[in-house]
């Protein structure tokens, strides 16, 4: 049984390093973020994508297999779509992305991709809105969740809005977003994402509306909010000096179900109030930490590195 099957369009950032003109490679996209931080705690992952038979198709494979995060879709396409992402880090704190695409519709993922036999053998199914766009890929996704909600899987979405794949059509991304809520259990929202989904005062409505367990939104280096059966819980974040954070958030999540698993989650119906607390401050350490160290993936930290953050 696999812990984790992780769906999405796959990104390939380039972070500054420490000198100039250098640059460190981070094999990006939250889908891909968060099958690395659940593998990195120990458990079974899986990430379905398809990328290009280049050197950046070929080094994103070789992170997720570094990692131990098992491909779904294993083959390279020879006609390379690989989105990279340029991060630079500006002297407030502020990141500015520049995206650049290489068009091939031979990659993007196809329903027929998604095998039902993958779900079955998995606990958790994950995807990000990144793999929502207007493109076909998007039938992928959904037919992903589907497939997790009718075998009764805890289905987890990331609402990652990226200007890559909507050109700023938030009504787009929106709709896409509201059309798959039915399928979802746990939905992960960052605080800039909010009101694309109406106000953090919808979010009630928004989860009585769809079923929707548990909605938890990413504030950053301020920490973290989640809305659960009526009640909101706050943790505070901790104050850090590095400014890097690119994938914090994603490596926040797949703490956050790393630990749901670990506590024997496996259905939305298993969730308590206790658990959704401790898994909160397990994430939101591991986003910290992330935030910390420059480097992003190699600052995922591992469960023993968790835990000795919550013993102190």
């Amino acid at each position: 049984m696999m812990d984790l099957y992780s769906i999405g369009e796959m990104l390939i950032d380039f972070i500054p390093g420490s000198e100039p003109a250098s640059y460190i490679r981070k094999a990006g996209g939250a889908p891909a973020n968060v099958a690395i931080a659940v593998s990195k705690n120990g458990l079974g992952a899986s990430m379905c994508c398809k990328v290009g038979d280049d050197d950046f198709g070929r080094f994103l494979m070789d992170t997720l297999a570094e990692y131990n995060v098992k491909a779904a879709c294993p083959e390279l396409c020879k006609e390379a779509i690989t989105t990279m992402a340029f991060v630079t880090l500006l002297e407030d704190g502020e990141r500015r992305f520049t995206f650049a695409r290489k068009p091939g519709a031979d990659t993007l993922l196809k329903e027929s991709d998604v095998r039902e036999e993958d779900i079955a053998d998995t606990v958790i199914v994950h995807a990000g809105s990144c793999s929502l766009s207007a493109q076909p890929e998007a039938a992928a996704t959904v037919r992903a969740l589907r497939l997790g909600h009718e075998k009764g899987k805890l289905v987890s979405f990331d609402v990652n809005y990226r200007n890559v794949m909507w050109d700023d059509d938030v009504e787009a991304c929106a709709k896409a977003v509201y059309d798959i809520l039915k399928y979802v259990d746990l939905l992960k929202i960052s605080e800039e994402e909010v009101d694309m989904m109406g106000g953090e005062a919808a979010i009630p409505a928004l989860m009585k509306e769809h079923g929707i367990a548990l909605v938890v939104e990413t504030l950053g280096a301020n920490g973290v909010r989640a809305f659960y059966a009526g009640d909101t819980f706050d943790v505070a974040g901790r104050k850090v000096s590095a400014v890097d954070a690119t994938g914090a958030g994603d490596a926040f999540w797949g703490a956050f179900l790393a630990k749901l698993r670990i506590s024997g989650v496996e259905k939305a119906a298993d969730l308590n109030a206790a658990i959704i607390r401790e898994a909160l401050k397990y994430g939101n350490i591991s986003g910290s930490i992330c935030v910390q160290t420059k480097g992003a993936i190699a600052s995922i930290p591992t469960r023993m590195q968790i835990e000795a953050c919550m013993d102190k």
